[in-house]
């Protein structure tokens, strides 16, 4: 990195630091730290609501998982769109009309205090977690691509994070989110056009979608009924529709976002944005990473890009079998970028050359064959290495071929991802811990004051508590999978609860605690033997549905309890949306 690098990255992120806690410094009161007095207008809402999703892991690992599996990803997102709809009509006006802080405190109302207890404790689990791995994950990239010591680099984002979340609550958070995707969508869209420019010059944008197309990267949909296939339109559109509805409309730290709206129906509008952006979105970061393949395809490739690896096994007795695949690799690439021209030249005479395809997959297998062999022998040199290289690609090419400067503001975005996550992440645990747990069981009411103190003091503590997980983290297969797949396994039976809460009026709060017990510990034994115990690439299961089976297992038991064992339980008053 140059001085003019580093010069962006310190100025961006100190901005943002310090305009989010001057600019919302002084909460009076606690629902002013944690609603925002209510005032944050539809579009900041919608803003937010992205920001808080787009982490730094959805811009390393997504352009990274483009250009080993292709566009199929996108699918993940499909039932997103619709998910905001149910939102909108269900969750937001009823959230709103109980006046909660959280999302949870509709469940007391709704049934009673160990319900809303349970799933804040679901809630809390599975978000510290997520929320330690959103500080870990561009600070593992980060310290591997450029040297900087782990555990600083840990500290350094959370800490930064902490003084603003600490300061202003949710209003920092919204008004520093809205700087914050400014810097990351500026950043991609700089970052994709130069990729196009830096392709030869006779090559058009429908050319590079051809090289990628001939070798698998541009199937986007597939209607494969295989569950064992990881993404697919149906598992899109029924897993990712119930991971999506949990996640914006359970997960406190999404709730909290639209929650500060000023009206039901700017915090509708604000959803709505996102569910109308969302897909294009991942469809644009995913394209990305596909013309990031489409580049190597014409310039020098590392056989692994994870640099850790090439360090260790320099220092290997495996070094000169490791070269001798390298050489192999320099002399593969000469043969695919005398191909590759020869196919743009073709199609530049509006012809696809079926020949030249088959020539190019069969160039891209042997290549995959290398850095198969390649991974053995990572392994033979320390079985503790991870081979997988999905979360470096990117990253590598912003290092090795973006211009000075640019890379300062790449930096600057993956770590303003990071801190955006982070800080709706701390403000959603800070928030839970307050209200449902601390706020819930005092046995005398204290003040407004008091419990201001009291969310700041959590705030303090939760970020503390995500620095430390994050250093102690380990790298998974890919991080935006692991992301999704700690969600999957919670946000099943918490979408369950509220879907019965807001639908089924008869179900009581016996029948629902006692559900969502079986659930959960039903759905970790799904996970267990049909996901985790199998090699990458071989569950038996794709994890997207167990939001799905979570979910219904919740509400099939439900009424299986509330008909049989419990149906002697007097109703809660309270009006639910069939009413």
């Amino acid at each position: 990195m140059q001085l003019f690098d580093w010069i962006i990255l310190i100025v961006t992120l100190l901005f943002i630091v310090i305009y989010g806690a001057w600019k919302t410094k002084g909460s009076k009161n606690v629902e002013e730290f944690i609603l925002g007095s209510n005032e944050t207008p539809w579009h900041v809402v919608g803003l937010s609501v992205m920001a808080t999703q787009a982490s730094a892991i959805t811009f390393l690992s997504t352009p990274g998982q483009a250009y080993h599996d292709g566009m199929g990803f996108v699918q993940f997102y499909f039932g997103l769109p619709i998910a905001m709809v149910v939102i909108c009509v269900t969750f937001i006006p009823l959230y709103h009309k109980y006046k909660v802080y959280t999302a949870y405190e509709y469940l007391e109302k709704r049934f009673d205090l160990k319900t809303r207890s349970l799933a804040a404790i679901l809630f809390l689990f599975q978000r510290g977690l997520g929320t330690g791995l959103t500080i870990y994950a561009p600070a593992i990239i980060l310290s591997a691509i450029l040297g900087w010591n782990l555990t600083y680099m840990n500290i350094v984002i959370g800490v930064l994070v902490i003084i603003y979340t600490f300061s202003g609550g949710t209003k920092a958070v919204n008004v520093t989110q809205k700087q914050q995707m400014f810097v990351i969508m500026s950043g991609m869209f700089i970052t994709f056009f130069l990729i196009l420019h830096y392709l030869p010059n006779d090559m058009t944008f429908t050319s590079a979608l051809h090289i990628a197309g001939a070798n698998d990267k541009m199937n986007i949909v597939n209607f494969s009924f295989d569950p064992e296939e990881k993404y697919t339109f149906w598992s899109g559109i029924t897993g990712g529709f119930f991971l999506a509805l949990a996640y914006f409309g359970t997960d406190q730290s999404q709730v909290g976002r639209y929650l500060s709206g000023r009206s039901v129906k700017e915090s509708q509008m604000g959803l709505i944005m996102n569910g109308l952006l969302k897909v294009p979105m991942q469809f644009f970061i995913l394209l990305t990473g596909v013309m990031v393949f489409v580049f190597f395809q014409f310039n020098p490739v590392p056989l692994n890009f994870n640099p850790n690896n090439k360090a260790m096994i320099e220092k290997s007795a495996f070094k000169g079998e490791y070269n001798a695949l390298e050489k192999k690799l320099d002399d593969l690439s000469e043969d695919k970028k005398v191909i590759n021209l020869l196919y743009i030249d073709q199609l530049n005479q509006d012809y696809d050359n079926p020949i030249l395809r088959k020539e190019l997959v069969a160039l891209s297998n042997k290549e995959k064959d290398l850095r198969d062999r390649a991974k053995e022998i990572i392994l033979k040199a320390d079985s503790n290495s991870e081979t997988n290289d999905k979360d470096y690609v990117f990253f590598h090419f912003i290092l090795n071929y973006l211009p000075k400067g640019l890379i300062g503001l790449l930096l600057a975005v993956i770590i303003s991802a990071a801190m955006s996550s982070t800080a709706s992440g701390l403000n959603a645990l800070a928030s839970t811990t307050a209200i449902d747990i601390y706020k819930r069981n005092l046995k005398e009411e204290k003040s407004e004051r008091h419990y201001l103190y009291a969310t700041k003091f959590f705030t303090l503590l939760w970020g503390v508590i995500a620095i430390l997980f994050a250093c102690v983290g380990t790298l998974f297969e890919n991080l935006i999978q692991l992301v999704n797949i700690i969600g999957s396994i919670f946000y099943g039976t918490v979408l369950g609860i509220f879907l019965v809460g807001f639908y089924l009026k008869n179900v009581q709060s016996k029948a629902i605690f006692y559900s969502a017990v079986v659930s959960q510990i039903t759905i970790f034994i799904i996970y267990y033997y049909a996901i985790y115990i199998y090699p990458s690439g071989q569950e038996k299961l794709g994890y997207l549905w167990l939001n799905f089976i979570g979910a219904t297992l919740t509400i099939l038991i439900s009424l299986l309890l509330q008909s049989t064992i419990f149906r002697n339980q007097k109703p809660m008053v309270l009006e639910t949306i069939n009413e």
